[in-house]
């Protein structure tokens, strides 16, 4: 079965579909992007990022000819966002000054006032890895996308309420995983 009738029976919300599609092309665009950004991590998160937006806007998704490019494509933007993001916490690192007064202080801040060193740094990473996968996209929506719970709530079909919830438990992860930098 071809790529592009797959991605039709996705367009009309075929899971089946979806997960012929991802176990077809999911590890030929994590080399694509390995390849292409040198990390291994860095290549797989984006690819799952892909996957997901694909599931995620499964509805609004246009015809596509070549679903192979189209995905690499998308993936290449994907890596270039994730590089840009990461650019932006080394540089907040940084630039902190504070140390003691990050665990009272909102998450935005946190990220700000952290300490620079690669310690640190890593201590962040491994606190991350703690999170579920979408405590995870619930944080990126919020603190480095910038979205209301309100447009979070909408993007990810849950309630306003649960998103809260789910980013407040988040939040605790982080602040014990990181109290005793």
């Amino acid at each position: 079965m071809g790529y592009r009738l797959l991605w039709e029976r996705i367009r009309t919300g075929d899971e089946a579909a979806f997960f012929d599609l991802y176990g077809a092309l999911y590890q030929e665009l994590v080399n694509f992007g390995i390849r292409t950004c040198g990390d291994t991590d860095l290549a797989s998160e984006a690819t799952d990022q892909v996957f997901v937006k694909i599931w995620e806007k499964r509805t609004q998704l246009e015809r596509v000819e070549n679903v192979q490019s189209y995905l690499i494509t998308f993936l290449k933007r994907r890596i270039l966002r994730l590089i840009e993001k990461q650019h932006k916490i080394n540089t907040a690192l940084q630039n902190v000054k504070a140390e003691d007064e990050w665990i009272e202080m909102p998450y935005e801040e946190f990220v700000i006032k952290v300490q620079t060193n690669e310690i640190i740094q890593i201590r962040l990473k491994e606190a991350l890895e703690k999170l579920s996968f979408r405590q995870k996209q619930l944080v990126n929506l919020k603190f480095f996308e910038g979205y209301s719970y309100e447009k979070i709530s909408e993007i990810t079909q849950m309630s306003v309420k649960t998103a809260y919830n789910t980013l407040y438990d988040a939040l605790k992860i982080l602040r014990e995983e990181l109290k005793d930098i």
